[in-house]
């Protein structure tokens, strides 16, 4: 075969590798959010409380969140094309064993299993595009992978609903089996791990494996500990229990232990070093706001339209959809972007873009339709889409070719710690913020204030009308009245979530401008 020839079929090949690696990593992210809104089914299903059931959810973010900070040690463990295969294939094996569950605890066991196979997807993704790209190319490639991660949060709800309500919650799971399959297929022909990565595979198994035994069981308590705190806290009122109390304990004893046994080790489980690097540790920040945001407003756009606006859990998913093809359109143009432009002021556009449309949902109340609301979304998922892409070229700059592994573990670590963090936090800001106004607002209501007594006697008169009498009509007018103290008060909770998310964001810009400036016509470092 000519030179030519050859350059052509690796080409050819190469323009395989993005869509691969990037619905292999779309594949795992939906499965965090698309089971979200069949609980109740699975709890009808299977006989089970709808509390029981949330431990579906809880099984998989804890192994996922084990396993990914370890996915880079063991991509260059095991070889990185053939780590990549087998998560994909235990992803799909897993994913069948969901679907088939006969019990809650089968399908909590299998979503466990789940999140240990699919946990190596999203950095080996990142990482395979790293190295298959020269440097000018990237910008298109990782758009695929960001497309992946950041598109798949916010289309999971909708697609899970539609499964769910069309055919059956088992099928949230058993899709993944024939996805996987032609994935399998796929990355068995267009992968290949680069020359110079078996190269120190290869020196590494010839000097003889050293698994970080105390090092990983630290990680393994501190990451399960945590999660469960971020999952369970607002529903078990955070340290009013002692279960989530001790959980925090354990996560900080166990978390701090492990960083000090981790730099003071020569081969590392997690090589932590690399955060001295000044970019990498800022770009590590961003990431993690960036999913704190993302998951945070997927959390609070549905339940402020459900609980304000009365829609439906379809409806309420339709109305963050149209975000989502926004990134999706976006996301090519910002990779084309990074190559012109620098990346740092990219960053900073899609922040202060984000960080407006959080603070314009503020005048958000109880008229609003629901094109508002849905281009709402489009504005705030249009700043994000000028994120992902740029972080990672200015996260990576400085980092040598075999840190790629380790470097995308973490960043895809923080940024899934972010999501978790984010949800917490609008999910508690909301119960909390909810009761503040509630309070402030009844000190206003009190039986002897003149518009208490009016709005109760025309309330009243209007009950009266409808042929009850003056004590019933009384009482079903001091219910109407608490309810909508309730509703004012869930309203305002809701424009202070929106506040505190835009302030937050608008606050990272200068933090921006401390990172190294890319070079223009690089494109992503990504691990180079």
């Amino acid at each position: 075969m000519s030179q030519d020839a050859q350059a052509h079929e690796a080409g050819a090949s190469r323009l395989l590798v993005a869509p691969t690696v990037g619905l292999a990593a779309f594949m795992e992210v939906l499965d965090i959010s698309i089971a979200n809104v069949a609980l109740q089914h699975i709890a009808g299903s299977l006989s089970a409380s709808t509390d029981e059931s949330t431990w579906v959810l809880t099984s998989y973010l804890v192994t996922n969140a084990i396993i990914l900070p370890v996915s880079g040690w063991l991509a260059t463990t095991i070889g990185r094309k053939r780590y990549f295969l087998g998560c994909i294939i235990g992803f799909s094996v897993t994913s069948f064993l969901c679907g088939v569950a006969p019990s809650l605890a089968t399908l909590i066991i299998a979503r466990g299993l789940q999140g240990i196979t699919g946990g190596g997807l999203q950095p080996n993704a990142q990482a395979i595009l790293a190295d298959a790209f020269p440097p000018q190319k990237r910008g298109l490639a990782f758009a695929a992978y960001g497309i992946a991660v950041v598109f798949a949060p916010a289309i999971g709800p909708t697609l899970g609903g539609w499964i769910t309500d069309n055919f059956s919650w088992r099928w949230v799971f058993l899709l993944n089996v024939p996805v996987g399959a032609l994935l399998t297929l796929l990355a068995t022909q267009v992968l290949a791990d680069p020359p110079e990565f078996i190269a120190r595979r290869r020196a590494r198994l010839r000097e003889g494996i050293r698994l970080d035994y105390i090092g990983f069981a630290l990680l393994a308590v501190g990451m399960c500990a945590l999660q469960v705190v971020l999952d369970k806290g607002q529903e078990d009122d955070w340290f009013a229990s002692s279960f989530i109390t001790d959980l925090a304990i354990a996560a900080v004893i166990a978390l701090g232990g492990f960083i000090i046994w981790e730099l003071r080790r020569d081969d590392p489980i997690v090589d932590l070093r690399i955060l001295a690097n000044r970019n990498f540790a800022i770009g590590n920040l961003l990431m993690f706001m960036l999913g704190f945001i993302l998951l945070g407003s997927t959390v609070l756009l549905p339940l402020f339209v459900q609980t304000q606006l009365g829609y439906t859990a379809t409806d309420a998913g339709l109305v963050i959809s149209p975000g989502g093809f926004a990134i999706m359109l976006l996301m090519p143009l910002v990779g084309a972007l990074v190559s012109r432009v620098d990346a740092r002021f990219l960053i900073a556009f899609g922040l202060v873009a984000t960080g407006l449309a959080l603070l314009w949902m503020t005048r958000f109340d109880a008229d609003i339709d629901y094109a508002t609301v849905a281009w709402a979304r489009v504005y705030q998922s249009a700043g994000l889409a000028f994120l992902f892409i740029p972080i990672n070229t200015v996260a990576y700059l400085g980092l040598t070719p075999e840190k790629s592994n380790t470097a995308s573990a973490i960043i895809n670590m923080m940024r899934n710690i972010g999501s978790s963090v984010g949800i917490s936090f609008a999910t508690t800001l909301i119960a909390r913020r909810q009761q503040y106004h509630q309070n402030m607002l009844i000190e206003h209501v009190t039986p002897y204030g003149s518009a208490y007594q009016a709005a109760i006697q025309h309330l009243q008169q209007a009950y009266l009308a409808g042929s009850a009498n003056a004590a019933d009509a009384l009482h079903q007018a001091q219910a109407k009245l608490y309810a909508l103290v309730q509703q004012q008060a869930t309203a305002l909770s809701y424009i202070d979530s929106f506040w505190i998310f835009g302030v937050t964001f608008l606050a990272l810009v200068p933090l921006v401008f401390l990172m190294g400036k890319s070079v223009r016509g690089a494109g992503p470092a990504g691990g180079h």
